[in-house]
């Protein structure tokens, strides 16, 4: 990832930034899976960083789930450069997803942050890979939770939205762009 090409607001000390690249070989404290409910890791964020760090992470995964859709759970990151990989359900087994699914899950996911007291957590655009939601819709959600977030936590301290595509990293870059007027 090359970092002149992140786009970064601060927010009450919180650093949330956008950055084209695979989400499996970001550096964090924590790395986010889009998760089902059933926590199986196929395709899509969850066959990277499993294909990336290891069987064990999904094995594992499975060990804590079912979870409830908008949930999340952490397990050890297996060889990825991450202390955790946090598993946010942000779909069930007929992998469909909803804006208020996809908020739940990022408010989930950054509280168990908070929680495991990671200072760092990257996230891919929840929702819209596998489950095919909007990207715009995605952004301004998850966006308006991780302020939230960030008004009210000082951890994480650094908030990394990894974006695959060029599309994706625009789409969310316009999203932030709004927040650097607030």
């Amino acid at each position: 990832m090359d970092p002149v090409d992140s786009m970064r607001v601060e927010v009450q000390g919180v650093v949330i930034e956008t950055v084209k690249g695979d989400i499996a070989g970001t550096s964090a404290d924590a790395i986010v899976n889009a998760a089902n409910s059933e926590l199986w890791m196929g395709a899509g964020v969850a066959g990277a960083i499993k294909n990336r760090g290891g069987r064990e992470i999904e094995s594992e995964a499975i060990g804590k789930g079912p979870i409830s859709i908008g949930s999340a759970v952490e397990t050890s990151a297996g060889t990825l450069d991450a202390r955790w990989v946090i598993h946010a359900a942000v779909m069930g087994p007929d992998l469909v997803t909803s804006s208020a699914i996809i908020r739940s899950a990022t408010m989930s996911a950054l509280a168990l942050a908070t929680n495991l007291n990671a200072r760092s957590i990257a996230m891919p655009s929840l929702g819209t890979g596998v489950g095919g939601f909007p990207l715009a819709e995605a952004a301004e959600v998850m966006l308006d939770e991780i302020v939230k977030h960030a008004r009210a936590n000082k951890i994480p301290s650094r908030i990394t939205l990894v974006l695959y595509s060029d599309e994706a990293k625009a789409v969310f870059d316009k999203a932030m762009s709004v927040l650097k007027s607030i």
